[in-house]
């Protein structure tokens, strides 16, 4: 009896044993302890926590109606406004500038400050280590001249930016979050209209927070992955985490293009730094300018009240107009170089392929449309192709004379309107499928 009482302990033991070690050696538990031992939850354990707020763009959305009210001249009014940011209670302005330990006070003076050098306003805030969100407000305040020779001012606050900065995954929301109706990074208010960018202290420099580095993503939190491209879709890892794809599953990103706006993501992500969002449609324009016949010659210039009437308006059908007439670190042959002066030009000659092939860069053909801005003759042909891409306005005294564009106000309206309807030939509004396009039968009563 007392053998049997032993065998049945032995064997009891040997099979608690057996099944502690199944048990143990599941590959389910292995998995589990893995990635329990695998994760981190540590925010910044590699370099001091801090936000960055960049303010890339303002533009004021006042002008377009002043502009198209006739006799009046509050169009050549430019307004006067600063840039709040509120980090944690803790709050920056643009307007509070310090110098050799003097505060100087400096306002735009701008209808968008694109327009004055390309103006930005950055803060840095240091943050408690390990802090997980943070509250950012962006307010912009517009200041009001008034009494006798505009002596006093009233500072109005115009647009409030609520966000939420989540430091784990690098992301934000409240007015504005990804994939929403405006764009990620880009705020569409009553009165002005800003471009700016959230991003914290990163050891790698990639944007991708540690956080997700280490336990989404996988990747090398010492390393930088803006520039590595593990699933070879032409994409590096950090715009694909941006912008919610994958970097490790490949993307046909030469032809992906959510937005619909012809610029596919493989372009977008080129033209990241002019503000491109592969959600919300852009439209690129590069503008040349021909050079006078001489001194009887007008002087034709992209007037800024046309180039914000048509910002404006696109803006107000969702898609984000682009001009460079001008913009500083662009390819050789950018926008706002000066052309030779031609008498006349059609779409049967070769002037604006001339334009094209030496004036227009390479790298931007497939992505802006290019218009020039000439003396006569007003079309848009495909310069190569069957990509209607190229735009001529005849811009003279006797295009004036026709549209009774007689004050500066009707030649910028009427500049607009041209640049406008050109622009709409591009994009496929033709009289063969838009009534009404092109019909000239109004002019003849």
């Amino acid at each position: 009896m007392n053998k049997f009482k032993v065998l049945v302990a032995i064997s009891t033991a040997v099979i608690i044993i057996a099944l502690s070690i199944l048990f143990a050696l599941s590959p389910e538990k292995k998995e589990m302890e893995q990635k329990s031992k695998l994760f981190d939850n540590r925010i910044s354990p590699l370099v001091d926590q801090g936000l960055i707020v960049e303010i890339k763009r303002i533009r004021h959305r006042g002008l377009l109606e002043k502009l198209l009210t006739p006799l009046s001249s509050e169009w050549k009014r430019k307004p006067l406004f600063y840039v709040k940011v509120t980090v944690d209670g803790l709050t920056f302005s643009s307007k509070n500038v310090t110098m050799l330990g003097r505060e100087t006070e400096y306002l735009y003076n701008t209808w968008d400050t694109w327009d004055i050098g390309f103006k930005k306003f950055r803060m840095l805030k240091d943050v408690p280590e390990e802090q997980a969100k943070s509250k950012i407000t962006i307010t912009l305040v517009e200041r009001f001249l008034y009494g006798f020779l505009g002596k006093k001012a009233k500072d109005i606050e115009r647009e409030r930016i609520e966000l939420t900065y989540d430091y784990r995954t690098g992301r934000w929301d409240g007015d504005d979050y990804p994939y929403d109706r405006d764009g990620y990074g880009h705020y569409v208010g009553k009165y002005f209209e800003v471009w700016f960018d959230l991003y914290q202290t990163d050891y790698d420099g990639d944007r991708i927070p540690y956080w997700t580095e280490v336990n989404v993503l996988h990747t090398d939190p010492c390393t930088d992955d803006s520039k590595l491209d593990p699933d070879r879709d032409g994409i590096p890892t950090a715009w694909e985490w941006k912008w919610g794809y994958d970097p490790f599953t490949w993307d046909d990103h030469e032809h992906l293009d959510p937005d619909v706006d012809g610029i596919e993501n493989v372009e977008e992500y080129k033209m990241e730094k002019w503000l491109a969002d592969p959600y919300t449609p852009d439209i690129y324009l590069e503008v040349d300018v021909m050079e006078r016949e001489g001194l009887f010659d007008i002087k034709r210039e992209l007037y800024e009240e046309s180039k914000q009437a048509l910002i404006e308006r696109f803006c107000q059908h969702g898609i984000n107009l682009y001009i460079d007439d001008g913009w500083p670190d662009t390819p050789k042959n950018g926008g706002g170089e000066k052309l030779p002066y031609i008498k006349a030009s059609s779409q049967d000659t070769g002037t604006m392929l001339e334009f094209y092939d030496h004036h227009f860069p390479d790298e931007r053909k497939g992505i802006f449309r290019y218009a020039v801005l000439g003396h006569a003759g007003s079309f848009c042909i495909p310069s190569k192709f069957n990509r209607y891409d190229s735009i001529h306005l005849g811009i003279s005294r006797m295009t004036y004379l026709k549209y009774l564009a007689f004050s500066p106000r009707a030649k910028r309206v009427t500049l607009a309107k041209m640049l406008m309807h050109e622009l709409g030939h591009s994009m496929g509004i033709t009289p063969w499928n838009t009534g009404g396009c092109d019909n000239m039968s109004f002019m003849e009563g």
